[in-house]
């Protein structure tokens, strides 16, 4: 049980005076003897003084401490609350700082004086506010220089309180969790139901939190996804699965592993034959082996007498074997085919981009010259004097 001592100021008294004084709680601190102490507030300030008596009273003493600002701790009255190891601070309160004040009066050198020792007062409040906070002094000098209003979430922010008191009631963690993977596979559900049942006492009371985390949990179910996801090609398709493929083992048609695969026989690669009823499996039949002393008998024995229901099973189970393996081939052939089609089509359009690029600056339609030899009576290629047209002659009748 924890000794309590309420400061909510009355009429006649605030910090430093009556029930709120440093004399009076020094006495109530002796009656705690060394109990947990809750220290709740309520108080618009008073003596400055006071106020960091209180704060060195509950520094000191042995028992653990914890202020409760209720509604407002206000000037002086922040400074006791800064004396609790733990400070709790109500969603509704208020928390406000700011700098010093005295009523003086007198000649121009006692007012001076007053100057210098508001001065160093603030200096020893900011300290505290510091040490508490961890903010630097020139942060909290501003923060005090321009008497700052701070709801209990702003106050948490800047580390002047440790938490927010609220009244909602609180949340289950294993409720909220469940809430978001119930989509999840029943496979994955069965892990999360095993590690939930374990940790059912488990309780956060910040849904905000438990909510941030939900992305994470996404995360985490796609990589569990991702790592256990088995394949084994059928002639029906591909079948997902985690695990060895068995019976009582679920399968699904995507690499989510979100949609069951269909009720029906399913025949692998190998030739063996899965039995599968809504995403169950059923039952697994191993391939059949071939006899080889059944084969060297058939080549001794009359085609006549040979056991055609024998050599028909053989056959459909040969013929099954072959379906799967065509299945998973022309999955890969569809697979390239499209990839050839995807390369085919960003080459075509390479090259059509590079002769529009050519055309449209090398073609003679967009030339300079090609516009001039239009309004050229004479090929502007022509020889002009006798001498170069007697060498043309020369050059064209030449064997």
């Amino acid at each position: 049980m924890s000794y309590k001592i309420y400061l909510y100021d009355t009429e006649t008294d605030c910090i430093g005076s009556g029930s709120l004084s440093s004399a009076y709680i020094q006495t109530q601190l002796q009656e705690a003897a060394g109990q947990d102490l809750e220290v709740h507030i309520s108080s618009v300030g008073g003596s400055a003084f006071d106020a960091i008596a209180i704060y060195d009273l509950l520094k000191k003493y042995p028992g653990n401490v914890t202020t409760y600002i209720d509604a407002l701790a206000a000037s002086a009255a922040s400074i006791v609350a800064m004396g609790g190891k733990t400070i709790v601070m109500s969603k509704y309160a208020l928390l406000m700082i700011h700098k010093p004040i005295v009523g003086s009066g007198g000649n121009a050198d006692e007012l001076l004086k007053d100057v210098q020792m508001l001065n160093v007062v603030q200096s020893r409040l900011a300290q505290i506010y510091m040490d508490k906070s961890g903010l630097d002094g020139v942060t909290v000098n501003s923060l005090i220089n321009s008497v700052t209003w701070m709801t209990a979430d702003q106050a948490l922010d800047m580390g002047f309180i440790d938490q927010v008191e609220d009244y909602n009631p609180e949340i289950t963690n294993s409720a909220v969790i469940k809430k978001y993977t119930t989509t999840a596979p029943a496979v994955y559900q069965r892990c999360i139901n095993k590690i939930l049942n374990n940790k059912n006492n488990m309780n956060i009371e910040n849904k905000e939190l438990i909510e941030k985390t939900t992305s994470v949990l996404d995360k985490i179910m796609n990589f569990f996804k991702k790592v256990v996801n088995k394949q084994t090609i059928t002639d029906k398709g591909t079948l997902h699965h985690a695990g060895e493929l068995a019976e009582g083992a679920e399968v699904y048609n995507d690499e989510d592993m979100s949609a069951p695969a269909a009720t029906d026989t399913y025949t692998t690669a190998d030739g063996k034959k899965i039995d599968v009823k809504e995403g169950q499996v059923l039952k697994v039949a191993p391939a059949p082996e071939a006899d080889p002393e059944a084969e060297d008998e058939d080549d001794d024995v009359p085609t006549s007498k040979l056991n055609p229901a024998k050599k028909a099973t053989e056959i459909q189970n040969r013929l099954q074997q072959l379906k799967a393996r065509l299945h998973a081939q022309n999955a890969l052939l569809t697979e390239a085919r499209t990839a050839l089609e995807e390369a085919s089509n960003r080459l075509q359009k390479t090259r059509t981009e590079v002769k529009n690029e050519i055309k449209s600056t090398y073609s003679p339609e967009g030339s300079k010259r090609s516009n001039k030899a239009k309004t050229e009576t004479t090929p502007f290629f022509a020889p002009q004097s006798e001498l170069a047209k007697n060498a043309v002659k020369r050059a064209v009748a030449a064997p």
